[in-house]
């Protein structure tokens, strides 16, 4: 072996050895701090109105008072461990998993649909599990999943998603595959969430400005038709949404009674609210109080101020996600905030619009409030990946 051979091999094991140093390093700053407080924040106020939303409901089916709420305490606690762990492995472990987690959620879409397998409620068959005991809906696993593959893939694509065969085709197929599977549950809110986050980190993943025009010229085709009544899984629904006080008492009985009793509930909070554990409409009138309307609840305790502050805290956690997303380290970190980012601002917008009748009722929850032991670890999960993001952003 000559000399130069000698000190090349010696120069490689100086590289290689100060970039396993680097990547034990990685990941070993703070956590960042804002982003954590709001997220524990938003956890703890609600766990608060959780309780004060569904205490009623679990006297009248003979439980503890407080059974909702110790029951989605054990979760929270059990999603904060989670997400503080998350948090403090590099991320770029994760690129690995997110095929894997797409692979699961897909398995599972198709499973909820086969006979006798998934549970129905209310006309949905979206849940998968063991009786009452524990369900979870694979959706949640579908947005993990969808969030963690299209990171790993597009970060590597760079310039390649600028053409339509690598950076749109593989996506959509993806996409339109797990919402056909949720259209069938049906799962409308869902899938226009999913279809959300896949289309913004496409954007923000390079794809040219014409096939955001032309996806933007088909979402707001869709949309049309689906409010004008052409397309829908439930035109009751469409009615309601345009006359939330029709005097059909056909429709009252059915799916306007729900719409009726948020708006009274909002109406009766005025500007400062009833007071909080004080609200009328939870005592059996609201259907799903304690889930998809308890931003309603919300507003009847804690009036239009309160309300207010709420939505304030979910977007100084939304800009913060974005904020992160902007400082990470390298493309990867950035297209994962952005995508757990934008699911809780596409989220959070959902509920509230369908809440106050801006939008259909599609049938989604609130992230960090409405009643769901599973959703909560997995939104929590999703938060310590951003906090992962945020250790490892560069010094200043």
């Amino acid at each position: 072996m000559t000399r130069e051979e000698r000190e090349l091999r010696q120069y490689e094991r100086m590289r290689r050895k100060m970039v396993e140093n680097q990547a034990r390093e990685a990941g070993r700053g703070p956590l960042d701090v804002p982003f954590l407080l709001l997220t524990l924040l938003l956890t703890g106020v609600g766990l608060i109105m959780l309780f004060s939303a569904s205490f009623p409901m679990a006297y009248y089916e003979g439980e503890n008072p407080a059974y909702y709420l110790i029951r989605q305490g054990i979760f929270a606690v059990a999603g904060i461990v989670a997400m503080l762990l998350i948090g403090r492995i590099n991320y770029a472990r994760y690129r690995v998993v997110g095929k894997y987690v797409l692979g699961v959620a897909v398995f599972l879409l198709i499973l909820v649909l086969i006979p006798g397998v998934g549970h129905t409620v209310n006309g949905a068959t979206r849940w998968l599990g063991f009786g009452s005991l524990f369900t979870f809906q694979p959706s949640e696993i579908a947005k993990v999943g969808v969030i963690l593959y299209f990171a790993e893939s597009i970060s590597k694509k760079k310039e390649k998603m600028r053409s339509f065969k690598e950076g749109i085709l593989p996506y959509a197929v993806i996409l339109g595959i797990i919402a056909a599977l949720m259209i069938k549950e049906p799962h409308l809110s869902g899938t226009v969430l999913i279809l959300g986050i896949g289309a913004v980190m496409m954007f923000v993943g390079g794809i040219e400005t014409k096939w955001v025009g032309m996806g933007g010229g088909i979402a707001a085709l869709g949309i049309w038709a689906y409010l004008s009544g052409k397309v829908g899984y439930n035109a009751k629904r469409i009615t309601i949404w345009r006359d939330p006080l029709t005097d059909d008492p056909e429709l009252m009985r059915d799916a306007g009674y729900q719409m009726r009793q948020s708006l009274l509930a909002i109406g009766s909070g005025g500007l400062l609210g009833v007071g909080l554990g004080k609200s009328r409409q939870k005592f059996m009138y609201l259907p799903e109080r304690h889930n998809d309307f308890i931003f309603a609840i919300i507003c009847e305790e804690l009036g239009l101020i309160g309300a207010t502050l709420i939505m304030a805290l979910f977007a100084l956690l939304i800009i913060r996600g974005y904020w992160i997303a902007l400082h990470a380290r390298d493309r990867f970190g950035a297209l994962l905030a952005v995508g757990v980012t934008t699911q809780v601002a596409l989220q959070v917008f959902l509920n509230i619009a369908v809440v106050t009748n801006l939008i259909p009722n599609t049938g989604i929850s609130l992230p960090f409030f409405s009643y769901g032991g599973t959703a909560l670890v997995i939104q929590l999960a999703e938060m310590g990946l951003v906090l992962s993001v945020s250790r490892q952003m560069p010094a200043n």
